[in-house]
């Protein structure tokens, strides 16, 4: 059948995969999930050949060979250079006439704004932000760490918070509930045998992002150190998307910041009140949303948007979602 008028959308993040092949008129004709997308683990081509796994089955269950447009937004193509590398290597699995790589915080960003129009800020493990307009201006980041000034995340909250609870049992720091806490979560009774566990690796090194729910919910029982952490995070998003709007431009127009991933998603009211505070005097006019849809839709949608799609078919892969 060879290459067709179809969008093959991927939303390829640090933990699954997702893919959707999306007809010209916005309907679903087959979907794929795989795993992680880590090229700088295993390399460019073992990440294409793990896409693979989800994008393949999509396209059969879709009738097709291939599509008109690939629209792919992959974690780890956080710097330019990067995505030219990665779009390179999916054009040469031939999927599509064309491809398109965005960081897939751009996926996350388009599926929560009716137009591509507003800033994104995302703190899943680590914390990244973005911001388009319909003329085709970004602003972004580098977010790739603390080398490119980044704090926050919930891999960085984990990290503070037994910092600070490591340095209230020893003495060498303020007390701090956390020092208790965050032991008991894994059913320890000091931070010194919480340390040990995790040094010797018998609590495995994935496992420290279950420590950033405590945080919360030892900041919300009133414990200052846990909530000033919890503070300082709202600062950052705010940071992130005051200076993208200022950027595109949009600082005094009513426009959405979206926000995204499984810390900014689950809505805790200290986070959520400082976010809404601090917004409100840096950008009077933006308008919060949280997003929760699958971010492979905003993939879809930034594809539909490249190939010129009418409204209609954007409605109808919004209603499939929705």
């Amino acid at each position: 059948m060879g290459l067709t008028a179809h969008v093959l959308a991927i939303d390829a993040g640090n933990s699954k995969t997702d893919v959707a092949v999306i007809g010209p008129d916005g309907s679903v004709l087959g979907t794929g999930r795989a795993g992680g997308f880590q090229p700088p683990v295993v390399g460019v081509d073992a990440a294409m050949d793990g896409l693979a796994e989800a994008v393949l089955p999509a396209l059969a269950e879709a009738g097709v060979e291939g599509a008109g447009h690939v629209s792919a937004c992959l974690a780890n193509a956080d710097l330019p250079v990067e995505e030219r590398e990665l779009a390179q290597a999916l054009r040469a699995r031939r999927w599509g006439r064309t491809v398109e790589v965005r960081n897939d915080t751009f996926a996350i960003l388009r599926a929560g704004v009716d137009e591509p129009r507003g800033v994104a800020v995302v703190c899943g493990a680590g914390i990244n932000c973005v911001g388009m307009r319909p003329d085709g201006a970004t602003a972004r980041f580098p977010a790739i760490g603390r080398i490119s000034g980044d704090w926050g995340g919930g891999s960085g909250l984990a990290e503070e918070a037994l910092w600070f609870a490591a340095r209230a049992e020893d003495g060498r720091g303020e007390p701090t509930e956390l020092a208790r806490t965050l032991p008991a979560h894994f059913g320890l009774d000091s931070m010194y045998a919480l340390i040990e566990a995790l040094h010797l690796g018998h609590i495995p090194h994935e496992r420290r992002h279950e420590l950033t729910p405590v945080l919360f919910a030892t900041g919300a029982a009133g414990d200052r150190i846990a909530r000033d952490l919890v503070h300082r995070l709202g600062d950052e998003v705010v940071a992130m998307a005051s200076v993208a709007l200022a950027r595109l431009d949009l600082l005094t127009e009513e426009v959405p910041v979206v926000l995204g991933g499984g810390v900014l998603a689950a809505r805790h009211p200290a986070l959520d009140d400082r976010i809404a505070e601090l917004l409100a005097e840096r950008a009077p006019k933006a308008v919060i949303r949280v997003v929760t849809a699958p971010p492979v839709l905003g993939a879809a949608l930034l594809g539909l948007d490249d190939a010129g799609a009418a409204p209609e078919a954007h409605a109808e892969l919004r209603a499939h979602y929705a």
